[in-house]
């Protein structure tokens, strides 16, 4: 695991905290349902003495500010570049999967707008090959260059791997330490759903509780709203009814502003108002994350309240403490490198690249992900009886509804912390239940993992999607850190799923469809 630079200088006394917080963690892990393999403890760190765990993850903690320090204000970051705001009208053909809503969010306009420059009056209808004039959104005004959070307080990264998060949330009282959801045919604590998200999504569970907290109150009390009880962020959807339902998209408009702005993607907010507002330059993409999210809730006024001091910020300060004492900077230092890493199938087998890079969980991530189909007719969704194999060394941390984490940080034979907020992490989804491999299991490179197919997320057909984390933030695909599976070396067309594969001259493309094209083989 690659050092971050940190101040060492740690009180003695915060480090026993920090080691029974990391004791706390384990028990409060351990007491999850049984009968769910995805929420296990892993047998390797359940077994580890609380000194093998910690150091590892002690040295990754941010420096502690001195009771009775001044909280400084954070500086700004050096201005980003961002896109010039479209100039001209455009138009779009629409593709097979494309719904008005996505059409609308690619391009930073609002569903009615879209509707009105087409005269549409139905949004659910739109045929394939049809043709969208998209219209100019005019940006006015400008937003709030006040940083609401660090980078490391949005992921599912180091600071947060100490946090008990149902300790804090039966501490505050509220609504949500009695709430229950049926999720997936399983009946899910409110922590537990917040975890759910937090894990999926690679967000910050502090982060999704203050959200929660800012807008409905379900932490502190018992009896909130009414009008909140179905709808605890306010996004008003019949779809996004329930906990789950409003915590997963909050999640993934969190991760769209965050990544948009890391690639330097977003140059406007849209709100939900209509109104389009310049994207500040000198914030940060943890910023940028809130900030989309609350764009999407509220018009000028209270969207601006949201994302000063006095919103979102002092929440998180109520709750935790002030948010820049917890930043680890850089989450990906500049000298980190890919591990070494194969394809993830056996010697011999002809299997096909079906997807270039895209984004790693839901639509807001960063384009972590790659696709690939095993051989045979797999016309629909069937479990294919090929073997998906691990890409590298490394203990397997949970599992379930298609799901499998892998972590890849290893000494010798064994896993410095297993934790899958620290270091590089695989993802492996669309994994059928069936021998599927146990949480708690060290593999190496080239061990089972499961069979290909449609379980969990969404899919069309069979296939294995794999997608890495770094310190819980999703790594492109297509970016400065390529994805290299032996020696093929990922990269992007520009457009989502349109990418390659390439070694030693030669070009892999991804195709949707089993082709000669886009065999690839071990």
């Amino acid at each position: 695991m690659s050092a971050l630079t940190i101040n060492k200088n740690i009180p003695v006394f915060l480090l026993i905290v920090l080691i029974m917080a990391s004791l706390t963690l384990a028990c409060a892990q351990s007491a999850l349902p049984e009968e769910d393999a995805s929420w296990r403890v892993p047998a390797a760190q359940a077994s580890m003495t609380p000194a093998a765990q910690s150091p590892n993850l002690l040295s990754l903690l941010p420096p502690t500010r001195m009771p009775g320090a001044p909280i400084l204000t954070p500086t700004p970051d050096i201005p980003h570049p961002v896109p010039s705001p479209r100039a001209d009208a455009d138009q779009y053909i629409v593709q097979f999967g494309d719904t008005l809503g996505s059409i609308a969010e690619q391009y930073n306009i609002s569903q009615e707008q879209l509707m009105e420059a087409n005269q549409l009056t139905d949004p659910n209808r739109l045929d394939v090959g049809q043709t969208l004039n998209i219209p100019i959104a005019t940006p006015e005004g400008g937003s709030p260059d006040f940083k609401i959070i660090p980078d490391s307080e949005l992921v599912y990264g180091p600071a947060s791997a100490l946090f008990d998060l149902k300790a804090f949330v039966l501490s505050k009282g509220g609504y949500l330490a009695s709430y229950q959801e049926e999720v997936s045919d399983r009946i899910l604590s409110g922590a537990d759903v917040v975890l759910r998200v937090a894990q999926d999504y690679s967000v910050n569970p502090r982060l999704l509780l203050a959200v929660l907290q800012y807008q409905s109150k379900w932490l502190t009390k018992a009896n909130p709203k009414a009008a909140t009880l179905e709808y605890p962020l306010g996004l008003r959807e019949p779809a996004r009814k329930g906990l789950y339902h409003q915590l997963a998209w909050a999640a993934n408009q969190l991760n769209r502003g965050f990544y948009l702005y890391r690639v330097n993607g977003a140059s406007t907010w849209l709100l939900a108002d209509g109104r389009v507002i310049p994207v500040a330059t000198t914030i940060n993409a943890g910023t940028a994350g809130v900030q989309n999210l609350f764009a999407q809730l509220y018009g000028e006024k209270e969207w601006i309240a949201a994302i000063t001091q006095d919103g979102l910020h002092a929440t998180y300060v109520e709750l935790f403490g002030y948010p820049f004492d917890m930043a680890i900077e850089p989450l990906v230092p500049p000298q980190v490198k890919s591990p070494s890493l194969q394809l993830p199938f056996e010697p011999g087998k002809i299997w096909s690249f079906t997807g270039g890079p895209h984004a790693g969980w839901g639509s807001g991530s960063a384009w972590a992900a790659l696709d690939f189909a095993p051989p045979g007719d797999l016309t629909g969704c069937v479990m294919s009886e090929d073997w998906v194999v691990a890409v590298g060394d490394g203990l397997i941390l949970r599992t379930g509804e298609g799901v499998v984490i892998q972590d890849l940080d290893v000494l010798g034979d064994l896993p410095v912390d297993g934790y899958e907020q620290t270091g590089w992490v695989i993802l492996y989804m669309h994994i059928d239940s069936k021998d599927r491999v146990q949480p708690g299991t060290y593999v190496k490179a080239g061990d089972a993992i499961g069979h290909a197919s449609c379980e969990g997320g969404i899919s069309n057909g069979t296939h294995v999607h794999i997608a890495r984390r770094y310190n819980g933030e999703w790594i492109p695909a297509d970016q400065n850190l390529p994805f290299i599976l032996d020696n093929w070396v990922s990269g992007s067309l520009g457009t989502e799923y349109d990418g390659f594969l390439e070694r030693n001259g030669k070009r892999i493309e991804a195709e949707e469809f089993q082709t000669e094209e886009n065999d690839i083989q071990r």
